[in-house]
């Protein structure tokens, strides 16, 4: 019985060691907190360790992970995510909210480039990267993607399609998605990003953009070789409000988990995610102060 319990013990303690390092926090507020650097089972309340996330992760076959977009601390916890993952099992997919399908061909291009040896001298040109992503907080994670052997796809819809749902919202197939409490929480988290300056009848067509990048998001998940991983902002993810909705209404859901990483102080609940790990926070700002009259 000792034995075995040792056993047991030695095989845990090798899977810590080949665990890849975790990086150091970057942000500046929060590094006191209390729940700096937990990860909460939000369903038990339980706090895991990375390797018992990963263990929960990797059994998955699609994990959708939440960022806050200017948080260095969540791309690196990405960086590390996508780099432990694949030691645990072989990656068969990575989705970017940041990639759009009109690029996926530059994509696989620079994909292929790299794996031919023969790297493109300026790789954001080469991918048409769209500079309202920082590519200081985005480039570790797409040179690192870019040069493994499973595919790196596009999960956003492209600036022509957003300006058709515009001039036309197109109606929404799904009961999950199309409810109306989901509805109005999505319109409260638009106006309050938008600082409350939207007119009422721009919100319908924002709305439909919103909800249309989840179902592009849900539908790229189903058509990615798993196990798929898909990055994209925190809204975007949670159970109760985006992706796996979709995923429900085209009769999906089952088995894909959700990890938002949040900052210090957040409050998310098991109707949100699966998973919540907490980062220091960046600076609270006011932008919409100088669009204030």
């Amino acid at each position: 019985m000792r034995i075995a319990l040792w056993l047991v013990m030695a095989l845990l303690s090798a899977c810590q060691a080949s665990l890849p390092a975790l990086p150091a926090w970057q942000s500046p507020e929060g590094l006191q907190h209390p729940e700096l650097g937990q990860i909460v089972e939000l369903r038990t309340g339980a706090l895991l360790s990375p390797a018992q996330l990963l263990e929960r992760l990797a059994a998955a076959p699609q994990v959708l992970v939440g960022e806050r977009h200017d948080n260095p601390d969540h791309h690196a916890l990405q960086l590390w995510l996508l780099r432990a993952l694949a030691a645990q099992r072989p990656q068969g997919s990575v989705l970017l909210e940041m990639l759009t399908p009109d690029q996926q061909v530059k994509v696989d291009q620079v994909q292929a480039a790299i794996a031919a040896g023969q790297a493109p001298p300026d790789i954001l040109s080469a991918l048409a990267w769209q500079p309202g992503w920082a590519w200081s907080l985005y480039g570790p994670l797409l040179q690192h993607a870019l040069r493994q052997p499973y595919p790196l796809l596009a999960a956003n819809l492209e600036r022509r399609e957003i300006m058709q749902i515009y001039s036309q919202v197109p109606p929404l197939q799904g009961q999950a998605s199309a409810a109306q409490p989901v509805r109005e929480a999505l319109l409260v988290q638009i106006r309050q990003s938008h600082c409350n300056l939207l007119p009422e009848s721009q919100l319908p067509a924002m709305l439909a953009v919103q909800q249309q990048r989840d179902r592009r998001m849900a539908e790229a998940l189903l058509a990615a070789p798993e196990p798929s991983l898909l990055f994209a902002g925190a809204f975007h993810v949670r159970r109760d409000l985006g992706v796996p909705l979709h995923l429900r209404d085209l009769h999906a859901e089952a088995g894909a988990q959700v990890l938002i990483l949040a900052e210090v102080g957040s409050t998310l609940s098991a109707e949100s995610a699966d998973y919540v790990w907490y980062t220091p926070a960046q600076p609270e700002q006011d932008h919409c102060a100088k669009l204030r009259p």
